[in-house]
């Protein structure tokens, strides 16, 4: 497509394929900055890229940031959680603003987060960091004492995040003191929150000049396991709230441009509690789903959002109307293994003869023994569902957990 020269030029950083080939198709100019193994694809394909190893944050960012500046780059828009900190310190030397790189910190840093949260007036759980086993285990009975427990009373579960891991990476749930002893020292330190009892789910919210431009909800089935969109019209009747509330995240963290997905729980009063934010896409392809339910591209949206040439008749015209827009339902699951020991792949035939089963990115064992699931493991691969019915979507994917896939 043929690139508009009076807008922005943006820089993605990290490696998506997805991302690129919507860029391909778009009017904006664009360079990958992704480790030195992507350069042959790169090359191959004629796609504009720049090497850079992401490894860790140091004083070589600066580097990256002057080489970006001088081809004229204006925004760098990260495409994962290891990016987002390198994003923050290279848009605060092109846009000449120091306070991008403290919020992108801030979206890194959970407990720093939840702190900024709070001081916002968003409602958060009770956390608190741990060094390490020690600390859980007085976390844990605090926790249990706050909450009036007596003997022999179940004791409230508590959840360990890695401090500026993606989502459920590092995500363990502690419920006894004995579970503690499992965990690895190199894990510490660690974000450590009490358990909220409710319905939780997803936001995407594309933000242009400070407004929300475009917000979505993503219901979790099960978290970890299945996620779709448009949500069920009771989760979809929370809209207002929950746009009141990405408002005041929008504010306690000075976002003016650019992508959020926060996470966050709904009790059965309807009392909104704050999980967590990332400035990246979602994981679990929510980006694909949202293409399928409306037909419009996420990443493009995304670079919208994030370019400061962006006019408002440009995002107007970009972005469906939320829920009514959507052609349907788009769910997918994540597979795991039930089995310890599989030797192939099968697909269920009431899955594949499902009318709503469209395709899966699923592959035959590489090992026959599965790997004992570490908190929230790695899914095997994806299938992919879309029909008209949110119900039905969210009973399928929900039944997809008694399956196997592997045998």
């Amino acid at each position: 497509m043929e690139k508009n020269p009076n807008k922005g030029y943006v820089a993605l950083l990290g490696w998506s394929l997805s991302a690129v080939e919507a860029l391909d198709k778009f009017d904006r100019r664009y360079i990958v900055v992704a480790p030195p193994w992507a350069e042959d694809y790169c090359k191959q394909h004629n796609i504009p890229y720049t090497p850079w190893d992401f490894e860790r944050l140091n004083d070589r960012s600066l580097e990256i940031a002057e080489r970006l500046k001088d081809e004229g780059v204006d925004v760098a828009i990260p495409l994962f959680e290891e990016t987002v900190e390198w994003a923050g310190a290279i848009n605060s030397v092109l846009m000449g603003n120091p306070r991008l790189h403290g919020q992108a910190v801030l979206m890194r840093d959970k407990a720093l987060m939840k702190r900024r949260a709070q001081l916002g007036g968003i409602r958060v759980g009770i956390f608190e960091e741990a060094h390490d086993r020690d600390d859980v285990i007085r976390f844990l009975k605090r926790v249990n004492q706050t909450l009036l427990k007596l003997d022999g009373d179940p004791d409230d579960p508590i959840h360990l995040k890695a401090f500026d891991k993606a989502g459920c990476l590092g995500h363990r749930v502690i419920r006894t003191p004995e579970e503690v002893d499992n965990i690895p020292e190199e894990e510490f330190p660690v974000l450590m929150e009490s358990h909220l009892d409710g319905w939780e789910f997803a936001v995407e919210a594309w933000i242009h000049n400070g407004k929300i431009r475009f917000l979505n909800i993503s219901e979790y089935v099960t978290l970890g396991y299945s996620v779709f969109v448009p949500a069920t019209p009771e989760l979809e009747s929370w809209r207002n709230l929950i746009t009141q509330e990405i408002e005041k995240l929008i504010k306690a963290f000075d976002i003016q441009f650019g992508f959020i997905h926060p996470e966050y729980f709904v009790t059965s009063d309807g009392t909104m509690y704050f999980g967590e934010v990332a400035y990246r896409p979602p994981g679990f392809k929510v980006f694909e789903l949202l293409e399928r339910a409306y037909g419009f591209n996420a990443y493009q949206g995304m670079v919208l959002a994030f370019d400061p040439k962006t006019t408002e008749e440009e995002i107007e015209a970009f972005f469906p109307k939320e829920v009514t827009d959507a052609k349907g339902v788009a769910g997918c699951f994540g597979v795991y293994p039930r089995r310890r020991v599989v030797s192939k792949l099968e697909i269920p035939e009431e899955t594949e003869n499902h009318e709503y089963f469209e395709w899966h990115e699923l592959t035959a064992p590489a090992e026959q023994t599965v790997t004992k699931r570490t908190a929230f493991g790695t899914h095997w691969g994806l299938i992919y569902f879309f029909g008209d019915d949110p119900h039905k979507m969210r009973d399928l994917l929900k039944h997809q957990e008694e399956l196997d896939f592997y045998i």
